[in-house]
Formats: C-alpha cells, structure tokens, sequence
C-alpha cells in the first residue's frame, strides 16, 4: 500500500532524515513515537510532498513518485490517495461544520451538493457531530473541530489517512474524544501512519510502533515490544523516560 525508499530530507545543511525505508500494508495503523525533532513529523509531511524530500521514492496504491524527478501532476495525483489530519484544525472560520466537510466533495470531488450534503451529515454522525452541523469552529471545543477535521479528511475516501500530532493543541480532558474517533476509524480498516506522543493510544491502536531518532528509524515492531520491551538501547532510554507516566503495564490488555 504504501512504500518509503531511501527517503533524504534536509533544511539548509541540516539533515532532517537519513535515508528512511519504511513499508505499510494496507489497513495497517501505524504510528510513529520519537523525541521532539527526531524528524517524525518531516518524514509525514514528505509522504505527500508537503515537504519535498531530496532523494528517494515515494510509493501508494502502486503509484510511485520519484522525489528527485517528478511532475506537479504526479505530486497531485499522489495527493489525491491521502488526507492530513493536522495539529492546528485548519479549518474556515467562516463555514460552519457541515460546510467546512463537503468544500472538498463539491470542488475536487464534483459532487452535486445535494449528495455533499448527504455524505458530510454521514460524516459528522460517524465522528459523533450530529448535532454540530450548523457550528461554526468558534462554537466548537478544541476536541470538536478536530472531530470535523477527521469527518473532512475522510470525506476524500483516500487510500491512506496521515495524521500529525492531531491532539497536541487540545486541552488533556479534550484529547480522549479525537483518539476515540481515529481508534473508530482505525477499527474500519482505514490505512493510517499518526505521529503522535500518546503511549497509551499507541498500545491500544497500533498495528505497529515505529521509533525514530535523529531522522533514522531506530526500532520498529508490534506495539507492546517497543513500548515494554525495546530491544535498542535508544529506545530503552526513551521509553524508560515516558512510560512510567502512564497508567497502563504489558500486562494490563488493550481495551476496547
């Protein structure tokens, strides 16, 4: 489904990642744990050239894109295999919820509206916004228009759903409701690669745990073998670090 070789990304003379080969199946949940600028991030970002990486391929849904030679016409049609969740919600100020879900089934999709409308208020139900359609961002919560971010990015129907930190500008009380809603999605079989600092989810929803550091990755395998029982020592350390904060143990079973 998707296929990351000998990815390179640097900013000026700093080198942001190393050469990273990463593959995922489809229906696969994989999320990305690391320390602040470990390249977590970058790495997401150049999946769907938000970043331009400097060297590698980039393959989904058996379309590959050489990052050195590529065309904006293969930039777009890889774009159009995957929806971004963002940290920051994105969202228009000045449409309301149902709007903010059916702007890209009306303009990229050609949907009429009567049938956009249909499929955001499907969408909105499916992240539990029934009764929010009408909202404007400022009259949702923090947790809320995340919610309507996700009912957009799957309004696509992409092939792949990136996530990038989605509940790191959320209120801790907050974030519950936007991980219970991609763990909902995730229980769908949707493709998913999420950067997010959130152990906890990451056990509970993982297929797989990958760790990076300083743009390489470290360490990667099923999620209870890298959060309690790391086999590299860099992961030891940060997991070492994180771990005891959170009230969950190898033995304790995933919940539901």
């Amino acid at each position: 489904m998707i296929q990351l070789k000998n990815i390179h990304k640097s900013f000026g003379k700093n080198k942001i990642i190393k050469g990273i080969d990463l593959t995922v199946s489809k229906g696969e949940v994989v999320v990305i744990l690391g320390p602040s600028g470990s390249g977590k991030t970058t790495l997401l970002r150049c999946i769907n050239f938000l970043e331009h990486a400097d060297e590698g391929e980039v393959t989904i849904d058996n379309f590959t894109v050489n990052c050195k030679h590529c065309s904006k016409k293969d930039i777009q049609t890889l774009r159009m295999k995957t929806a971004m969740v963002f940290q920051q919600f994105n969202l228009f100020k000045n449409k309301t919820a149902l709007e903010n879900v059916i702007e890209s089934l009306i303009v990229v999709k050609k949907m009429s509206k009567d049938t956009a409308v249909q499929k955001g208020m499907e969408l909105l139900t499916r992240v539990g916004l029934a009764d929010k359609v009408s909202s404007y961002p400022s009259e949702l919560s923090g947790g809320q228009q995340q919610r309507v971010g996700i009912a957009r990015a799957l309004a696509i129907n992409p092939e792949v759903m990136l996530f990038d930190e989605p509940t790191s500008a959320l209120d801790p009380e907050l974030k519950g409701e936007v991980l219970a809603a991609i763990k909902k999605v995730a229980q769908e079989g949707i493709t998913m690669i999420i950067v997010t600092h959130e152990v906890r989810f990451a056990y509970d929803t993982a297929s797989r745990v990958v760790f990076m550091d300083n743009g390489v990755i470290v360490e990667q395998g099923l999620p209870a073998d890298i959060i309690f029982h790391p086999k590299e020592e860099r992961t030891k350390q940060f997991m070492g670090n994180i771990t005891p904060d959170n009230s969950f143990s190898a033995n304790s079973g995933k919940t539901n």
